[in-house]
């Protein structure tokens, strides 16, 4: 099992690579991207990812290590709800490790879907830097159970170790302000919800909170991805009255 030890030889070449980019004014992304999904495979889950949250309040993924976890960033982002948003929110882990007996209070939808698609437990840490908060990293198993000493420290140095790199990067060279485009580069692209959520808004006249809880409310209860709806309403696919509450 890999420990908290394993680390440092494992990402030390990695981590070379990214602050090489750094000293040499190079791109950052592709090295940046490549240490993340490193630790990340470290963990002893069945899957993790990483995401940020960007212009204020857009949580949006940055590296997911398979199409599962891709999937359950998907779900999170289309309720509105999730460990992933409970840990950026309150900067503690959320650990929940059997979906079948005990679903959490503050997102049993999601948990529900979880566990349908066969995910055992959740566990969510804060990525963080003092009182910088930059994301979070999600992890699942697909067995139910409780992480174990070791496990949870390893997966706490990988967290950390992630918060430590995004933070090198987009602080580098700068006194005042980060460099935004790095993390815009790495960040999977949801233009199409914000260009969704302003014509709910022409149409209605309501504020963007609630376009995008309309939006919500809508895909969910077509039992669809709010990444889906959004794309057929920009694609004119979708009338915005038929969202009409």
């Amino acid at each position: 099992m890999t420990g908290v030890g394993d680390f440092a030889e494992a990402v030390s070449p990695l981590l070379s690579q990214l602050l090489a980019a750094l000293r040499e004014g190079r791109d950052t992304a592709v090295p940046l991207a490549a240490l993340c999904r490193g630790i990340i495979g470290l963990m002893p889950v069945d899957g993790a990812a990483v995401s940020l949250v960007v212009e204020g309040a857009q949580r949006t993924l940055v590296l997911a290590s398979d199409p599962v976890v891709e999937r359950l960033d998907a779900l999170q982002f289309s309720l509105g709800e999730g460990p992933s948003f409970e840990a950026f929110e309150t900067g503690r882990p959320v650990l929940a490790p059997d979906l079948s007996r005990n679903l959490p209070a503050s997102w049993p939808v999601f948990a529900t879907e979880a566990g349908m698609a066969g995910i055992g437990g959740i566990f969510a840490f804060p990525l963080r830097r003092g009182a910088v908060k930059l994301g979070s990293v999600d992890t699942y198993r697909r067995a139910p159970g409780w992480l174990s000493e070791d496990e949870l420290a390893t997966i706490l140095h990988g967290t950390d170790l992630v918060a430590s790199a995004l933070l090198t990067v987009v602080t580098a060279g700068v006194e005042e302000e980060p460099d935004d485009n790095v993390v815009s580069r790495l960040v999977r692209d949801r233009a199409a919800v914000h260009q969704a959520t302003g014509i709910v808004i022409a149409e209605f006249g309501i504020s963007a909170e609630q376009a995008l809880a309309r939006l919500r409310a809508y895909a969910y209860a077509r039992g669809r991805l709010l990444d889906e709806v959004a794309r057929d309403l920009v694609a004119r696919r979708l009338h915005p009255r038929e969202i009409e509450a």
